[in-house]
């Protein structure tokens, strides 16, 4: 023990040391030693706590060079939903929020607002626990992301251990990577295995099933949100940003407080103007109210927080020659033009081709095969073609013409009366089968690993598949001998088929590709309904009261499930053993509000209006906007209106924000009727 006590000591001091150097090189961009002195103190480190391992800790520094490569990422739930942010795209647009924020607060003087550089790389969510960092998750869906902790441990600039407390910490951030680092990276690898832009390739060096590879990638991380904390939270945003320092995480120095909408905008054109002089990319400003109380109160949309936004540059243009235009039958039948271009560099990436979305597209913006256009990425993401050039034409160029009929199965082509869209309606046509299968696998929906385009057409070639049921009767024999699939790469994708079973119903319901019914109505859906057969069962009335689903929702849905082949498609994925009911339906005769008739009225503190909605529909409830004598319970928030009269002359139980609280707790119980009030 005598000679283990100065090992120890040993051990704890290269720690320090080489930490010390850690914050000096990525935080301060002030490094004392140089590369070479680092690589010994490390090299000693190893050496170390591979002789003593008795002493080797998780929150070691010799933890970051990565450890043995994995299996696959585990999916992990989010604690706090990381949601998306709604886009401004103008000055005219940031005001226009300021505005809804002002009216849904009650605010009539000026708000102070927070505004960060949009980092154009992965979002990633830390957890500590104990003060040591337990976990790392991508984003995902926003509700499950991927188990990244490996790899994020090999990131020097993020701490393993808090230098303080809070001990327990939630914290949101961008993982990217520096252009010069972007440029090395690419310098030395293949020219057909370089990364198009320095977010894709922070993001594939963060997804490496071999964290030694990412340990091996010059990544780094500016962190924005506390998404919770063991100790007194901040009560403000910037507040925020200067616990996640003390806390040892890097936030973007950046960043400004603004006393006002203008100042926000002001911002906003400097970083325009200036963001190529940053030493990493940036898409935007994230604008964000600065008081954490008023956040709370302004509450979310299915997607989006009310109280951010993300202001959004113009899009980068540039000059190209479109090739040819063909056209492309998608899932619901809709039948696209697209256009083939002369290969380009816009917004980061090589863009060879854009979606004309339909026929009236191509005839308003006059766009001819050999015209040259400028095109742009909508929202630095999707390429789309902005004009044509009519001037530069030489008479060779060719007027475009949508054909007749499907190019897939060569039924006749239909155009609703309203709609642009032009669709074939052959539910046999093999683009339906094809596309709904790329839909059904993808990563918003059932999120089937290793299922992508080329794999599902040769699965539909081989005549393996005829359906989406037909992916979960597969078997490794199937697949062995087909080309691209040996016996690992096809037990891998039966796994990953087998895997997709038990996804939420959200997840299904969007997979089905019922038409209208995206992400957001599909969680809806699934919350409210609890089971896929009793959404089946449902009709428009049903579902046009539920706050986020409308006419056209409803009429799809009911449309959907009224056609036999999806009826029979449903049952055959029930019996295959899908999951088809939501998270918690089996605990439902414990919900505290099962069958009860809520209201709520006046402001509340916590709380928006859609947010305690949506509490008492998972309680089982039911929130109505009108006091009946059917109304089980009057939830009362500050300056109530007539309502809270009304519940009074009826004898309807009422109660404060803080006393329904308590009942969804479980702490209290449901108040029983008043005796009515008599004037």
């Amino acid at each position: 023990m005598s000679d283990a006590a100065p090992v120890a000591d040993q051990i704890q001091a290269l720690r320090k040391t080489i930490e010390h150097h850690n914050e000096l090189y990525y935080n301060q961009d002030a490094p004392e030693i140089s590369d070479l002195e680092y690589d010994e103190l490390m090299r000693r480190l190893i050496q170390l706590e591979t002789e003593y391992p008795e002493y080797l800790t998780p929150d070691s520094p010799s933890q970051r060079v990565g450890g043995q490569p994995l299996a696959g990422f585990e999916s992990v739930r989010h604690r706090v939903p990381l949601l998306s942010l709604a886009n401004a795209y103008s000055p005219e647009e940031l005001r226009a929020f300021d505005e809804r924020v002002k009216k849904a607060l009650g605010e009539a003087e000026t708000l102070r607002y927070v505004a960060e550089l949009k980092i154009d790389g992965l979002t990633v969510a830390l957890t500590y626990q104990d003060g040591q960092l337990l976990r790392a998750a991508t984003r995902g869906d926003g509700e499950v992301g991927e188990d990244v902790t490996a790899n994020v441990r090999t990131i020097r600039s993020i701490p393993l251990r808090l230098p303080k407390r809070p001990l327990t910490l939630g914290a949101r951030g961008e993982i990217y990577i520096r252009k010069a680092d972007f440029e090395a990276l690419n310098a030395g690898r293949d020219p057909e295995e370089r990364f198009a832009n320095p977010r894709n390739a922070a993001a594939g060096s963060l997804r490496q099933l071999n964290p030694q590879v990412t340990a091996g990638r010059p990544l780094d991380a500016f962190f924005y949100d506390i998404l919770y904390v063991e100790s007194e939270a901040p009560k403000s945003q910037w507040d925020g940003f200067g616990l996640l320092r003390e806390c040892g995480l890097t936030t973007n120095p950046a960043a400004k407080l603004c006393a006002d909408i203008e100042e926000v905008i002001d911002f906003c054109r400097y970083w325009e103007e200036h963001r190529t002089e940053l030493p990493y990319e940036i898409d935007g400003i994230v604008v964000k109210v600065n008081s954490l109380t008023d956040q709370a109160r302004l509450g979310s949309t299915a997607k989006a927080p009310r109280s951010k936004i993300a202001f959004k540059f113009p899009a980068e243009q540039v000059e190209t020659r479109v090739l040819q235009i063909a056209v492309n039958v998608g899932r619901t039948g809709a039948v696209t033009p697209l256009a083939f271009l002369e290969p380009v560099r816009v917004a980061g990436s090589t863009v060879s081709r854009a979606t004309l979305h339909n026929e009236d597209n191509v005839r308003d913006k006059d766009i001819r095969v050999g015209d040259r256009v400028i095109i742009q990425k909508a929202g630095d993401v999707i390429p789309e073609i902005v004009r044509s050039l009519p001037e530069k034409r030489d008479g060779s160029e060719r007027i475009f013409e949508m054909p007749k009929s499907c190019p897939e199965c060569g039924a006749g082509l239909y155009r609703e009366s309203g709609e642009a869209v032009v669709r074939c309606i052959n539910s046999a046509c093999p683009a339906h089968l094809r596309e709904g299968i790329i839909h059904f696998a993808s990563r918003d929906a059932m999120d089937i690993q290793g299922l992508g385009e080329a794999i599902v057409i040769q699965l539909i070639a081989a005549g393996l598949v005829r359906d989406v049921a037909d992916l979960y009767r597969l078997q490794v024999e199937d697949l062995v001998g087909l080309e691209r699939f040996g016996a690992k790469s096809a037990q891998n994708l039966i796994e990953a088929i087998t895997a997709s079973k038990q996804n939420q119903l959200s997840r299904l319901i969007f997979a089905l590709g019922i038409r209208h019914v995206g992400e957001g109505a599909a969680r809806e859906l699934a919350a409210h309904f609890g089971t896929l057969e009793n959404l089946g069962q449902a009709d428009e009335a049903e579902l046009t009261a539920i706050p986020m689903i409308g006419p056209k929702i409803a009429a799809s849905v009911v449309k959907y499930f009224q056609e036999t082949h999806n009826r029979e498609l449903v049952a055959k994925l029930t019996a295959l053993g899908l999951n088809t009911v939501e998270a918690g339906q089996e605990q439902e005769t414990a919900q505290v509000l099962a069958g009860k008739t809520v209201v709520v009225t006046g402001t509340l503190e916590t709380f928006s209006r859609s947010e305690i909605e949506e509490l008492i529909r998972k309680q089982g409830g039911k929130a109505a906007g009108s006091v009946s004598k059917n109304t089980a319970l009057l939830v009362v928030g500050k300056d109530p209106g007539s309502k809270y009269q009304k519940a009074r002359e009826l004898g309807i139980p009422i109660l404060d924000e803080a006393g329904f609280k308590q009942v969804l707790a479980g702490a209290a119980e449901l108040p029983s009727a008043n005796p009515p009030e008599h004037g």
